[in-house]
């Protein structure tokens, strides 16, 4: 997949384009519908499969207090927009400068000039331009006159719930990790690199890995059983995010014990798969009942990861994406 990140890098290619235009945070299973659609038209019509978004998130710049916490970092949104086996990802600039371009305007001059927009697809709520006055109906009209097409793509729902970032976020927030699976189509994760702590899980004799991550949404503070990857290699874990009450910490901390593994992981990058969650934060009368409550916490995770399958990405456009156990996903 070519990215695209400035203006002055787009041309439109030979046989045109067929476009989307969104944030697509979280990459749920509502984008990931359009990427199939999108994919699909392009080879029915030809040219490139082509998906337009915006960094930062719009709201970041016109109402920073108002703009939502990222399901995805910019580059796990990469990686999963190119799992979909898109040919060109377009990330504008969102600049005050596009933010006051008019619906026709951003038609005109991007879409159409710059781009080589032959058929566009869209979400059913999609609005975007000047005062968000652009809108499906208006697109629908401007292809009427200007020669492309539009689709339209409605809700996926999961039963009678329908596939929506801000529905994850308020699910995570609530610690609910299994309920995201069905709503992003795989389990829920973050990326961090092991730093320093301050050595209290080794004093315990539970050694654990302190994570800093880009990643904006977290689950619900607590305690929960997840998947660990270094690398090729997976590992069961425990882990906690929260403020280590016990201890008395003001910021939160992310630490990962991982289950029967000795080694150094200082500098390493980690990618944690929530899979259940344990229970809230505690804080323990001593030393004695905190380590007891976390060899609890280790033996029931051992129980649920045993069974556990964890989920990377389901595609559904005819490729195979190996899962993080090793089984392919699909």
């Amino acid at each position: 997949m070519k990215i695209i990140t400035s203006l002055a890098q787009i041309s439109p290619p030979p046989g045109g384009s067929v476009v989307t235009i969104g944030n697509f945070d979280g990459v749920h299973l509502g984008h990931r519908a359009i990427f199939r659609r999108l994919v699909a038209k392009t080879r029915e019509l030809g040219g490139l499969s082509t998906v337009v978004t915006f960094v930062p998130h719009p709201l970041k710049l016109l109402a920073p207090d108002k703009a939502p916490r990222l399901l995805n970092t910019y580059a796990e949104k990469q990686r999963l927009i190119e799992a979909s086996c898109v040919d060109v990802l377009v990330e504008l600039p969102f600049t005050r400068v596009l933010a006051a371009m008019t619906p026709q305007a951003f038609v005109d001059e991007i879409l159409l000039a710059q781009i080589g927009m032959r058929h566009l697809i869209v979400g059913y709520d999609y609005t975007f331009g000047r005062h968000r006055a652009g809108n499906v109906a208006f697109l629908v009209d401007a292809g009427q006159r200007q020669g492309f097409t539009v689709e339209v793509i409605g809700p996926v729902l999961r039963g009678e719930v329908v596939s929506s970032s801000t529905l994850i976020r308020r699910l995570l927030y609530a610690g609910d990790v299994i309920g995201v699976v069905d709503l992003l189509g795989r389990h829920f994760n973050l990326e961090g690199r092991v730093v320093h702590g301050v050595g209290r899980g080794r004093q315990l004799g539970i050694p654990t890995a302190n994570l800093l991550t880009e990643k904006e949404v977290l689950p619900r503070p607590g305690v929960y059983a997840v998947r660990v990857k270094q690398g090729a290699t997976l590992f069961d874990g425990v882990m906690n995010i929260g403020f280590n009450p016990t201890f008395g910490l003001e910021r939160i901390s992310l630490e990962v014990h991982l289950l029967d593994f000795s080694g150094d992981l200082y500098g390493e990058i980690l990618r944690i798969y929530f899979v259940e969650r344990l229970r809230d934060e505690q804080v323990f009368s001593s030393l004695e009942a905190l380590t007891a409550a976390i060899h609890a916490d280790i033996a029931r995770s051992r129980q649920i990861l045993a069974a556990a399958r964890i989920i990377e990405y389901q595609e559904y456009l005819g490729h195979q994406f190996p899962s993080a156990d090793g089984k392919q996903s699909g």
